[in-house]
């Protein structure tokens, strides 16, 4: 998006925030209706600035900017509140999702369904959701983030176009699909998968346990390729803490 702009009412989550001078900030945020951008909030490091308690991670946010060019200035900010403080583990996992974004999410380029998957990700993660849960809606955010990115996975059928099989194993080769494993045979390039991991993920299902741990296999490997060599902070943590 180009020339100058004024914005008043979007609503937004703050993704990450680093200084700029001695009194202010840039704060990367993503709105739902004009995506990811930077934005200048002036003298909001100061001690007395009201802007201090209310540009919070992984809080509903309503914001307002204006100008030109890749950061715009911050006129005004709003706590919308709704969803409890993350804390714990939530945090890190929080953290994690917000290191996609800025790491793959392009500037300026709306995506309101990942905006709501995002917002849905948080909520559940604010509420103390078990390990099974905060994986599975970790699995959800990430593809809907390649989906949104214009990387959607074909599950329902493989790369020559046949129905997967659920009780077959295939290797899933990035930018082709699945394909039998008996094809490939015994050291073929992608990642093993079961056809019923496939299909539980075409149905956004993820209460068995071992679709699970495939999917999350599966969608490491397919963001570590698009992430094109660039390391996660976030899951260097993951490892620290024996990848809980």
């Amino acid at each position: 998006m180009s020339g100058k702009q004024r914005i008043d009412g979007a609503a937004a989550f703050l993704l990450h925030a680093y200084p700029f001078s001695e009194t202010s900030l840039i704060v990367e945020v993503f709105a739902r209706d004009h995506g990811r951008l930077a934005l200048l909030a002036r003298g909001a490091r100061r001690p007395r600035s009201a802007l201090r308690g209310v540009l919070l991670a992984f809080q509903p946010l309503e914001l307002g900017w204006f100008g030109a060019g890749e950061v715009k200035t911050l006129a005004k900010a709003e706590w919308l509140g709704g969803i409890p403080f993350i804390k714990g583990k939530g945090l890190l996992l929080g953290y994690y999702l917000n290191e996609l974004l800025l790491k793959l999410l392009p500037r300026e380029d709306a995506h309101a369904a990942l905006y709501d998957a995002y917002a849905t990700a948080m909520q559940a993660l604010s509420e103390g959701a078990t390990e099974t849960m905060a994986a599975a809606e970790l699995r959800r955010f990430e593809m809907a983030l390649l989906t949104e990115l214009g990387y959607g996975l074909t599950l329902e059928r493989d790369a020559e176009g046949a129905a997967i099989q659920q009780t077959a194993r295939y290797h899933f080769q990035i930018e082709r699909g699945a394909v039998l494993a008996e094809q490939i045979g015994p050291g073929g390039a992608g990642l093993a998968v079961s056809g019923k991991t496939l299909l539980d993920m075409a149905a956004n299902n993820y209460a068995d346990l071992r679709t699970l741990a495939e999917c999350k296999q599966l969608m490491r490997h397919l963001l570590a390729h698009y992430l094109s060599g660039q390391a996660l902070q976030t899951r260097r943590v993951f490892i620290e803490l024996q990848d809980v």
